[in-house]
């Protein structure tokens, strides 16, 4: 073997060698400017190890007085508010879901030939679900007052945002050959996207919304905090008054809803994935 060929072979395959010269200088700059601003920012939300201990002791004391949980006579009533907040996840995330598809249709460039409506909708989108949503809960609070109502329309706002670039990153990409095939019978454009790009799509849209799904039940509990109905403002309220021990029972409540949510929308999940492998 000659003396040019581990060279040539590095110049080759660079990644299975450690860097060297510049490259390695850059590296170590790039690590201690990340460092820098860890601890910087360490600093500047005065995070230090004294608030830390301090602060898993405070927790340590009130976990101790959740226990044990205790069932009272209003039980019944956070049964009624779990059953508000599964209501406001499912309505906000159908309503989002649905108004999602058509403006993901407007986003994908593969359908939409109008680079302002595309841009119009892209951007519309970012704008939406670059706002959490519980600030809007707060926002709708304001506007049509405390109950679920502001919740569900916090949820489909965003929600709405999301799922429409989900969805339209999802239709660019569908399988061009199958809808080819399906102009080339003579379809119209509402047929080839009936027929052609929506049967591709439809399970990866249904499982991106059955993930919302669960995973807005527990947005929805968080909700309830701010005015917008459900259990959350039950939590809150027993932690105001310091009831921690039908804290303990609430949030019992809570992860056992959640747990069987997560539990069915995986099981709806895996037969969409069987029944699209097909």
């Amino acid at each position: 073997m000659s003396a040019q060929a581990p060279r040539r072979w590095r110049e080759r395959r660079p990644e299975l060698y450690p860097p060297r010269g510049f490259a390695l200088w850059r590296r170590a700059a790039a690590v201690l400017l990340g460092l820098g601003l860890f601890l910087w920012g360490l600093h500047a939300l005065e995070v230090t190890p004294g608030r830390l201990i301090d602060g898993i002791g405070q927790l340590g004391r009130v976990f101790m007085l959740m226990m044990p949980p205790t069932v009272t006579e209003h039980v019944w009533d956070y049964v009624w508010a779990i059953g508000e907040t599964l209501a406001m996840a499912f309505l906000g995330t159908l309503v989002a879901s649905l108004l999602a598809v058509p403006l993901a249709l407007m986003g994908a460039r593969n359908i939409m030939p109008l680079g302002p409506v595309r841009l119009l909708v892209r951007r519309s989108s970012d704008v939406v679900r670059g706002i959490d949503s519980l600030i809007w809960a707060i926002f709708f609070v304001s506007v049509v007052g405390l109950g679920p109502f502001a919740g569900i329309l916090a949820i489909t706002i965003n929600d709405t945002g999301v799922l429409t670039k989900l969805y339209a990153e999802a239709i660019e990409n569908t399988d061009r050959e199958q809808v080819k095939g399906v102009r080339a019978t003579g379809a119209g454009r509402g047929q080839t996207i009936g027929f052609g790009v929506l049967p591709q799509v439809l399970p990866v849209l249904l499982g991106n919304s059955l993930y919302f799904l669960e995973s807005n039940v527990r947005s929805a509990t968080i909700l309830g905090v701010v005015g917008a109905g459900g259990i959350g403002f039950f939590l809150m309220d027993r932690m105001m008054i310091n009831a921690w021990r039908e804290v303990a029972l609430i949030v019992i409540m809570v992860l056992i809803t959640v747990a069987s949510i997560d539990a069915l929308s995986r099981i709806l999940r895996g037969h969409l994935i069987g029944h699209s492998s097909r």
